[in-house]
């Protein structure tokens, strides 16, 4: 069956989604210039994420999505299991957001521009004034329920378990006072680990955690919500994934 899907990809979906990939992008790029980030930042990239999903025989399954207030504006910090993490966040979480994304993904053919035209959010921490315009971009962009969507571990795994949380997406909550929702991302890791170079049939689970208010704001706040946030996320995966790894290449991530 492995052979199968195998030549089905080849033959069928990654020439499909190669295509979708650039319409969706090129859409994504003129609607925003036009008028409406709004929307075609997000909805564009919500369809083809679901359509990739479809196309490679993905099952998805989703729990949690109740949790969340409709015209509420949330900082979300899940898992960094693989790249389809960005499929399961686009096409299902259900919420528009905002993605924070490191800067070198910029450089990415038709998709780097698609992003900042959408108003996705590039980290530059070259210094101290590039890392306050990143926060005030942030500010600008989390009002009338849209979120933001961080990976606070900054690079994928290798092994399917968590590395540390950083602390940027916890500050920026602080300091914006929003609360911060847990997100736990199941079966990515098996689609396409990060040393992997096919892409294997996995059911995908999200969970949407309990979101974690503020209480107060400062150094304690922030070590306090990030605790919290690490357990909850830690704790809807396998047992074989449950366990802190510290991944090397984070800082760089």
């Amino acid at each position: 069956m492995k052979i199968l899907y195998y030549i089905y990809q080849i033959c069928f979906a990654l020439p499909v989604l190669l295509v979708l990939t650039i319409l969706t992008a090129l859409v994504t790029t003129v609607g925003s210039l036009i008028g409406g980030a709004h929307i075609w930042g997000y909805y564009p990239g919500k369809v083809w994420s679901q359509l990739v999903c479809f196309f490679l025989l993905i099952p998805v399954k989703v729990e949690g999505r109740e949790k969340l207030h409709k015209h509420t504006s949330y900082v979300f910090v899940p898992n960094h299991q693989g790249a389809f993490d960005i499929f399961l966040i686009y096409g299902f979480i259900g919420r528009n957001f905002k993605w924070m994304m490191k800067k070198s993904l910029r450089k990415i053919p038709f998709v780097g521009k698609a992003c900042e035209s959408a108003g996705h959010i590039f980290v530059d921490r070259s210094g101290p004034k590039k890392v306050l315009q990143t926060i005030k971009q942030a500010k600008s962009s989390l009002k009338d329920g849209v979120s933001l969507v961080v990976f606070p571990e900054g690079a994928r795994t290798f092994t399917g378990h968590m590395g540390y949380f950083k602390k940027g997406a916890f500050q920026l909550a602080d300091e914006l006072q929003l609360e911060v929702v847990p997100v736990t991302i199941d079966g990515s890791f098996e689609i396409l680990p990060r040393t992997g170079k096919w892409i294997n049939r996995h059911r995908m689970i999200l969970t949407i955690h309990e979101p974690i208010p503020p209480h107060g704001q400062g150094v304690e706040n922030i070590r306090n919500t990030m605790d919290l946030a690490y357990n909850a996320v830690e704790s809807a995966l396998p047992e074989s994934y449950k366990g802190m790894v510290r991944n090397e290449d984070q800082e760089q991530g």
